[in-house]
């Protein structure tokens, strides 16, 4: 399997003189394009109805679900990145922990399969699920993942995702109150002038 992993990787990873456009795209999938999942959730609780802040609040919950078994996988099992075995081209700077799996990858797709999940926000779920594809290829050309990270990343995602819609049952309410009350806190005034929610 392990050969199969670094074949694959090999024939993903970028060349040793890339050309400038995919390269500039590739870092723009691989580095920058996480940040849609922080700016969405807020948007969605800002300015979405109490259905959609909790559809985000569940989602928030996958991605810390999914990046905390990320965590607990990597303590039991170091799996070393192709920098780290000198495997490959590596176009970016990256720390050299474990790489499966990735962690960049189970947070975004936590996200959008949490979201694909529920009834509201299916369609930006799905719309992310797709761009979980570009992000991946991006990790592995510019040398800091091998493709298994990936599945590894889709499996994790998948299962929190599952579990979190599954359960939100016992935390969803409270944990709405309780952002609630610091989104009063925080935007009172802004919620004044009919900016963002109530």
């Amino acid at each position: 399997m392990e050969s199969i992993n670094h074949t694959l990787f090999l024939w993903l990873n970028a060349p040793e003189h890339p050309n400038a456009m995919v390269l500039t795209l590739a870092t723009f999938f691989a580095e920058h394009l996480i940040w849609v999942v922080p700016l969405l959730i807020g948007i969605g609780w800002l300015r979405g109805s109490e259905a959609l802040s909790k559809a985000m609040l569940v989602s928030t919950a996958s991605g810390l679900l999914g990046l905390l078994i990320n965590q607990a996988i990597g303590l039991a099992w170091l799996y070393p990145r192709p920098f780290m075995i000198s495997l490959g081209h590596t176009l970016i700077p990256h720390v050299a922990d474990s790489s499966f799996p990735s962690d960049h990858l189970t947070l975004w797709w936590a996200v959008a399969f949490s979201l694909s999940l529920q009834r509201g926000p299916r369609i930006v779920g799905q719309a992310l699920a797709t761009l979980g594809i570009p992000i991946a290829w991006a990790r592995i050309y510019l040398g800091v993942h091998f493709p298994f990270d990936m599945i590894g990343a889709a499996t994790v995602a998948t299962f929190s995702a599952w579990l979190t819609l599954r359960e939100s049952r016992w935390y969803l309410e409270p944990s709405y109150r309780l952002v609630t009350k610091i989104h009063h806190r925080l935007f009172g005034k802004l919620i004044a002038l009919g900016w963002v929610r109530e």
